[in-house]
């Protein structure tokens, strides 16, 4: 009886959580993707139409017109945060003697909610407020930095916000490569005359293959699935010309009556999703199978 406990303990202790799991992600997802195939507006329906959701949705220009701004917003969410991340965990790898302090500075936003991120950035970036008040209290009166209004920049304060929030986690995790580097690799190359800049192309860079991909693995799904932040600081505006698919998404759902249309959004953005996670995921399965 004893051994049949311990056989089956940990099981039993982990099944509440693993059928609240199977239950509101998985069976709410395929709920979702059921959803999405039949004609439902302002509450689900049963009457199957096939892919006729996913035809409206792709013939729907504010739908492009979020996967557009998707494309922008998501490109300059990766790469400012990737350089910026390096060259603050390269600043900080220097072993300065206020590293502490300024370590939690650079990941003091990641402890903000994206709500609250946009709301102080909103303020920042009011052209009747925060900063461009400040210049011009200054006495550069003609100062003016109206993008929240501006159809062509708006979306680039999302970038702002974004990178301001994010680029502290991407340095912790290009740091803890550059410190989990083998001391006796970094001092063989010393002692070859490696030193500075040298040492980072050629011995330490190349080391932070794994450090890039986890950050990837972070940046790519949440500029994806961003919506907090498009909620506070934008709401989508002026117009549409800062709406990102999870925008789209909920306000055909919930705001549009419009179920049908905003369940084939998601799923295509889970598609998006999972077509980041899953190469990685093979990837780094293969590798331990090598490995073992």
């Amino acid at each position: 009886m004893k051994s049949y406990l311990e056989r089956w303990l940990p099981q039993l202790l982990l099944a509440p959580s693993l059928i609240v799991c199977l239950l509101f992600f998985y069976g709410f997802m395929l709920w979702t993707g059921w959803i999405s195939l039949t004609r439902s507006g302002m509450l689900p329906s049963s009457d199957f139409v096939g892919l006729l959701q996913y035809q409206r949705l792709f013939a729907d220009e504010r739908w492009l017109g979020s996967l557009g701004n998707l494309a922008r917003f998501a490109t300059l969410f990766v790469i400012i945060p990737l350089v910026l991340g390096l060259l603050l965990a390269i600043l900080l790898d220097q072993k300065l003697r206020a590293e502490g302090a300024l370590r939690l500075i650079y990941l003091h936003p990641m402890a903000l909610s994206l709500i609250v991120t946009g709301t102080v950035w909103r303020w920042l970036l009011d052209p009747q407020l925060g900063l461009a008040l400040g210049v011009r209290e200054l006495g550069w009166t003609s100062f003016r930095f109206d993008w929240l209004g501006d159809d062509d920049l708006a979306l680039y304060t999302l970038v702002i916000a974004a990178v301001w929030q994010i680029s502290g986690f991407v340095m912790a995790v290009f740091l803890a490569g550059l410190r989990g580097v083998d001391e006796a690799i970094v001092q063989a190359a010393r002692l070859d005359g490696a030193e500075g800049f040298t040492l980072y192309r050629r011995i330490l860079l190349p080391t932070l293959g794994p450090s890039l991909f986890s950050a990837l693995l972070v940046l790519l799904p949440a500029a994806i699935k961003s919506f907090d932040l498009v909620v506070a600081l934008t709401d989508g505006g002026p117009g549409h010309a800062s709406e990102l698919p999870a925008l789209y998404m909920f306000q055909m759902a919930f705001e549009r009556s419009r179920l049908g249309l905003g369940a084939a959004s998601a799923m295509v953005l889970l598609m998006m999703v999972l077509s980041v996670a899953l190469p990685y995921l093979y990837a780094r399965q293969r590798r331990q199978r090598r490995a073992g």
